[in-house]
């Protein structure tokens, strides 16, 4: 199906340009130029052949020059297999934000899916209805998934990456694994979560110990 769908892009979308790409994952993505991406699109969904009417996952990846922006999509109609396609969007420096068009107006899914790639990945989607972070606050510095990406040490005063930073899960765990592996037959608690009263109480004296 993947060559039956390279030639109909080609022959519906004029310079799409698409064609197949063989990788490692072994998926063949279809690439296509990034200026045609929203009429490739179309041409998908209204295809009386095909029916993409599913946008399932849109993702980004950086490959230092360029930036790779990957369209999952299904068809619910035809049941056919999924399909890949896949732009590469020039990115020359770290600051440098590639632009895309959005594909909102042919797929209402595509409205978080974009804006995690934008948050993650620093791709803009001209056009689209919402256009802002979904995970990291606005005014964050930089785009997480990035090879380049270099966390702040702060925001708003509170330092982002400290040297030993452990949540309280991760004090709850360690500290029931250290209790009980020194007195197995004396402290018992659930690892669904809920913490005997023994174990809280000798959580609670390692934390002052720790002090």
């Amino acid at each position: 199906m993947l060559n039956e769908l390279v030639t109909f892009i080609n022959d519906k979308v004029s310079g799409a340009n698409a064609s197949l790409i063989e990788n490692e994952a072994g998926d063949k993505p279809i690439l296509v130029d990034a200026s045609k991406i929203k009429d490739v699109c179309y041409a998908l969904r209204d295809s009386s052949e095909y029916q993409f009417n599913v946008l399932q996952v849109v993702s980004g990846v950086d490959y230092d020059s360029e930036i790779e922006v990957n369209y999952m999509l299904a068809s619910f109609i035809t049941n056919s297999d999924d399909v890949i396609i896949k732009v590469k969007l020039p990115k020359t420096n770290k600051d440098d934000v590639p632009k895309i068009d959005s594909v909102c107006d042919v797929w209402k899914s595509a409205n978080f899916l974009e804006r995690e790639v934008y948050d993650m990945n620093g791709v803009e989607f001209v056009g689209h209805p919402d256009h802002r972070r979904i995970l990291c606050p606005e005014d964050w510095e930089g785009f997480p998934l990035r090879k380049d990406y270099e966390v702040q040490k702060a925001w708003h005063g509170f330092e982002v990456n400290p040297e030993h930073k452990m949540n309280i899960a991760d004090h709850e765990f360690f500290a029931k694994a250290r209790v009980e592996a020194a007195e197995p037959k004396k402290i018992t608690g659930s690892w669904d979560g809920k913490i005997s009263a023994d174990l809280e109480a000798a959580l609670n004296k390692k934390m002052e110990e720790a002090k």
